[in-house]
C-alpha cells in the first residue's frame, strides 16, 4: 500500500507539471492554422531583441556568479573554520532574500542611489548595471551559500587548512588552490541556479529600466499570441539544460574522485 501511494504521488506530480508544459508547447506549434509548425520559434529567434536581451542577461549572470563566488566561498569557509557560532546568524541573513520581495530591494536601490543622492548610480548605464548585478547577487545568495556550505561539509576544512599552512601557503592560496577546487561542484550548482534566476527575473530589471531577458518575455507576452509560449519553452529548455549540466558535472566529478 505504501508503494502504491508513493507511485501515485510521483505520477500525479509528473502529470501536474508536465501537462501544462505539453499544452503550452502544442499551442506554440499552432501558429499555422490546421498544422504544426515552428514559425513561432523562428520569429523569436529572428527577433534581434531576443539576442540582445539574452546576451545582456548572460553577461549579468556571469558577473553575478563571479561576485557571488568571491562573496560566498570565503565567508562560508571562514564561518566553518573559525566562527561556527556565527553560522545561525549567517544562515538567517542569507535567507532574507527569500522573505524580502525583490520590489522592496529595487525601490530601496532607487531611493538610495538615484541621481539626486550622494552616489548617483542610476544616472549611468554602467552604474545601473552594477546595481542590478548586486540585486541579482542578493536574490541568488540563499542558493549559492547553501550549495557552497554543503560542499564544504563534504571535506575536512580544518585538516586541509593546517596541511596547507604547514607548507607555507597563505590564505589566498588556500582559498584559491585548495578550498575552491574541492567545492567546485557545489559552486557550479549554485552558478547554474544563479543563471536560471537571472534569466527569469523581471521586477528589478524592469524598474531599473534595463534590457534584460525577463522584461522582454513580459513585453512579448503582452503583444503576441504564439511567440510567448515558444519563448517560455525556450527559457524552460535553457533552465533544464543548466540543471542537466549540473548533474553531468556532479557525476563526472564523482567518477574522477573514484578513479583517484
Amino acid at each position: 500500500m505504501t508503494r502504491f501511494f508513493a507511485w501515485f504521488a510521483l505520477i500525479f506530480g509528473c502529470l501536474y507539471f508536465l501537462l501544462p508544459l505539453v499544452g503550452m508547447t502544442e499551442f506554440s506549434l499552432k501558429m499555422r492554422r490546421g498544422e504544426y509548425s515552428f514559425d513561432a520559434y523562428r520569429r523569436v529567434f529572428e527577433d534581434q531583441r531576443f539576442w540582445d536581451t539574452f546576451s545582456y542577461s548572460l553577461i549579468l549572470a556571469a558577473a553575478t556568479i563571479v561576485v557571488g563566488v568571491f562573496l560566498v566561498v570565503p565567508t562560508a569557509y571562514w564561518v566553518r573554520l573559525k566562527l561556527p557560532q556565527a553560522r545561525p546568524f549567517v544562515e538567517f541573513v542569507t535567507l532574507l532574500p527569500l522573505v524580502i520581495p525583490a520590489i522592496v530591494l529595487v525601490f530601496g536601490y532607487i531611493r538610495l542611489y538615484n541621481t539626486s543622492s550622494w552616489l548617483p548610480l542610476t544616472g549611468s548605464a554602467l552604474g545601473t548595471d552594477f546595481l542590478l548585478t548586486m540585486g541579482y547577487t542578493t536574490l541568488a545568495l540563499p542558493y549559492m551559500y547553501r550549495s557552497v556550505d554543503t560542499g564544504l561539509r563534504t571535506i575536512d576544512v580544518g585538516t586541509l587548512t593546517e596541511a596547507a599552512q604547514s607548507l607555507g601557503a597563505g590564505w589566498i592560496t588556500i582559498l584559491g588552490r585548495i578550498i575552491l577546487p574541492n567545492v567546485m561542484v557545489a559552486v557550479l550548482s549554485g552558478a547554474f541556479l544563479t543563471l536560471a534566476i537571472v534569466l527569469g527575473e523581471f521586477t528589478m530589471a524592469a524598474l531599473l529600466n534595463r534590457p534584460a531577458f525577463g522584461p522582454f518575455m513580459q513585453l512579448l507576452g503582452a503583444n503576441r499570441a504564439y511567440e510567448p509560449p515558444a519563448l517560455a519553452v525556450i527559457a524552460f529548455a535553457i533552465t533544464w539544460g543548466c540543471m542537466g549540466l549540473m548533474q553531468l558535472v556532479t557525476r563526472f566529478s564523482k567518477h574522477e574522485r573514484a578513479k583517484a
